[in-house]
C-alpha cells in the first residue's frame, strides 16, 4: 500500500524524467548522425557537384554541435538521476511509463535499422553504391544498433545495468572528440562572425552589381557614383560595409565599353571552406561568379555584355 501511494505521488516526476531522458536521447542520436554525415561530406566531397557549387557543411555541423553540447549532457544527467532513484525506489524502475518508452525506443531503433538495410541493399542492386553512401548507412546502423542493444539489455534486468557507466563514459569521449574535431571545420565563433560579414559583403556587391546593370539598361550608361543607384520608388538603398559602415568602392574603368570595378575590404580569405560552402551568384555576363577573394581589399572587374543586357527603352 505504501509503495502504491509513493508511486502515485511521484508519477508526474517519473513521467517528466523518463520523457526527458528519451527525448534528449533521440535528439543526441540524430545530432550525432548529422555530425557524422557532415564529416563524410567534408572528407569525401560529392564528385557530381561542380567545383564551388553549394555544399553546406557549416550550418548542419553548427546545429549538430550545439545540440550535442546541450542535449547529450542533459541525457547523461537525467539517466544518472534516474538510476539513483531506481536504487532507492525499485518500483519506479518497474513502472509502465518507463517500459512503454523503452519498448517504443526499441521499436524505433528496429525500424531505422531495417529501413537502412533495405536502402543499402536496394542501392547496391541498382549499382549506385559508393563509399560515401556506405559510411552514411553504417553511421545510422551503428547509432541505432548501440541504442537498441543497450536498452534491450537494460529492460531485461530488474536492477540498473552495469553497462550504464561504461556506456556513458565511452559515448561521452566519442562525442567530445567529434565536437572538438568539428571546430576545425566550422571554426570558432569569432571566425564564424567574420565569415558572415564577408558573406554579407559578397551579397551587397552582387546587389549593387545588378543595380548597375539595371541603370545601364534604363539610362544607357554607367552611373558616375553609387549614390545615383538610390531609388526611392523601389526603396533601393545602396548598402554599406556591414562592419565599418563605409561605402563600397566603385570605379568606372571604361565607360564606353561598360567596364567597372566593385571593391570591398574582406576579413578573411575566400578560399576558406566557408567560401566553398556557399552558393555562387550570377555575373553580368550570365556566367557563374565565384566571388573569390583574399583577406583585405579585393576588387572585382565586371563588363556588361550589351547583347545579353540590351537597353529596355531602345526602339526597333
Amino acid at each position: 500500500m505504501k509503495q502504491e501511494i509513493l508511486l502515485k505521488r511521484n508519477l508526474p516526476r517519473d513521467l517528466f524524467l523518463h520523457l526527458l531522458a528519451i527525448v534528449t536521447l533521440y535528439w543526441s542520436a540524430i545530432a550525432f548522425v548529422t555530425l557524422m554525415w557532415q564529416y563524410i561530406n567534408y572528407l569525401w566531397p560529392d564528385a557530381m557537384r561542380c567545383e564551388g557549387c553549394y555544399q553546406n557543411y557549416s550550418e548542419p555541423m553548427r546545429f549538430a554541435v550545439a545540440s550535442l553540447i546541450i542535449a547529450f549532457p542533459v541525457f547523461i544527467l537525467v539517466s544518472w538521476y534516474l538510476n539513483k532513484i531506481y536504487r532507492k525506489e525499485a518500483v519506479v524502475r518497474e513502472s509502465k511509463i518507463r517500459k512503454w518508452l523503452i519498448y517504443l525506443t526499441l521499436f524505433i531503433a528496429s525500424i531505422i535499422i531495417i529501413v537502412d538495410l533495405i536502402t543499402v541493399i536496394n542501392t547496391f542492386l541498382g549499382g549506385e553504391i559508393t563509399l560515401k553512401f556506405i559510411l552514411k548507412a553504417l553511421s545510422i546502423i551503428l547509432v541505432a544498433g548501440l541504442v537498441f542493444g543497450y536498452y534491450l539489455n537494460d529492460v531485461k534486468k530488474e536492477t540498473p545495468t552495469h553497462l550504464a557507466k561504461p556506456f556513458a563514459i565511452i559515448t561521452s569521449i566519442i562525442i567530445f572528440i567529434s565536437v572538438v574535431g568539428a571546430f576545425f571545420i566550422i571554426g570558432s565563433p569569432a571566425t564564424a562572425r567574420l565569415l558572415q560579414l564577408d558573406q554579407q559583403r559578397v551579397d551587397d556587391l552582387a546587389s549593387i552589381q545588378m543595380q548597375i546593370v539595371n541603370y545601364w539598361q534604363r539610362k544607357e550608361g554607367l552611373p558616375d557614383s553609387l549614390s545615383q543607384l538610390k531609388d526611392p520608388i523601389s526603396s533601393y538603398i545602396v548598402p554599406n560595409d556591414p562592419q565599418t559602415g563605409k561605402p563600397y568602392e566603385y570605379i568606372v574603368k571604361n565607360a564606353e565599353n561598360l567596364v567597372f570595378e566593385l571593391c570591398a575590404d574582406f576579413s578573411m580569405s575566400g578560399s576558406s571552406q566557408y567560401d566553398k560552402a556557399r552558393p555562387m551568384t550570377f555575373s553580368t555576363a550570365g556566367s557563374l561568379d565565384s566571388w573569390q577573394h583574399g583577406a583585405g581589399r579585393t576588387c572585382f572587374e565586371r563588363t556588361i555584355d550589351k547583347q545579353l543586357y540590351p537597353l529596355l527603352n531602345k526602339t526597333k
